[in-house]
């Protein structure tokens, strides 16, 4: 993996996890065992999932490099509109009140010339793809949502209290949950088709039916709930920002390289994005 100079990916503490799994393993089962008088399946977490799937080989720094600095963009004009908001409101939690307002930040869908240019970028990016590119997409489009921010966390809450992890816990779940409803609102409201909607030769895997609108793709969900996750972990480990940056950016050109979206998406998502990541750090005092 292509990680910047003095980044990590957590590996350590996914192998720290697994011998951790192994004793748990052995001793578990049968306290569950006595206590139930069977079986239990639990679901698996974040570390047990990644471990399953770890990261393959991803983009380059020089690769990703074009789309980061449009994110980076992004947040300065995110937090100078929080700053609108946090100064009518303050730092009182009202959730329904700050969704109608960060909906009403992401610009308009581009023009359709605008559209049909990004589309043309995206067709010819995915001239260049290569069996390495199409596998770090893959795994970046599976677990970059969720899991990795996740796992980041999982990763700082082995270091603080345990009832300061378990809050930062239900945080972050609350900005990545807030990401989500709010830009399938906006997908829904403004219908702009993913790029391999309106060109399925970029993803034959999707089989999209001919006439098909759907799915529509602005702003992107993966953009959106990247940047509250970045917004609100860089906070609470300044220490570690680039690093989540640098995944960040790796998730938006994967978008771009399979073609799940156009560039407007994913500056609009980011925008969105990092607005909530503001506004639930500014909500939950820190």
């Amino acid at each position: 993996m292509n990680v910047p100079r003095g980044i990590t990916w957590p590996y350590a503490l996914i192998a720290l996890l697994a011998v951790a799994a192994v004793a748990i393993g052995v001793v578990r089962p049968q306290l569950v065992s006595a206590a139930t008088g069977g079986s239990a399946k639990k679901k698996p977490g974040v570390a047990a999932l990644i471990k399953r799937n770890p990261p393959p080989t991803l983009f380059t720094d020089a690769e990703i490099a074009t789309i980061g600095k449009r994110a980076a963009a992004q947040r300065k004009k995110a937090d100078a509109l929080f700053a609108q908001w946090q100064k009518a409101h303050g730092t009182t939690r009202d959730d329904k009140a700050f969704a109608a307002f960060a909906a009403q930040q992401v610009p308009a869908p581009p023009s359709a010339a605008q559209r049909t240019a990004e589309l043309r970028a995206d067709q010819r990016l995915a001239k260049t793809r290569t069996a390495a590119g199409k596998k770090a997409a893959t795994w970046l489009e599976l677990h970059g949502k969720k899991d990795i921010w996740k796992l980041y966390l999982h990763d700082r809450r082995e270091l603080i209290p345990a009832a300061q992890g378990t809050a930062e816990k239900a945080e972050l779940k609350a900005a990545l949950k807030m990401a989500k409803t709010i830009s399938d609102q906006l997908a829904a409201k403004d219908k702009q088709p993913a790029p391999f909607v309106l060109d399925p030769t970029l993803r034959p895997d999707k089989h999209i039916k001919p006439g098909a609108k759907g799915p529509y793709s602005y702003p992107s969900r993966h953009a959106t709930r990247s940047a509250a996750a970045v917004t609100f972990l860089s906070v609470l480990s300044p220490h570690r920002a680039e690093e989540y940056r640098w995944m960040q950016d790796e998730v938006l050109y994967s978008r771009l390289y399979m073609a799940g979206h156009v560039t407007s998406d994913l500056t609009a998502g980011t925008l969105l994005g990092d607005l909530i990541g503001d506004y639930e750090l500014a909500v939950s005092g820190h």
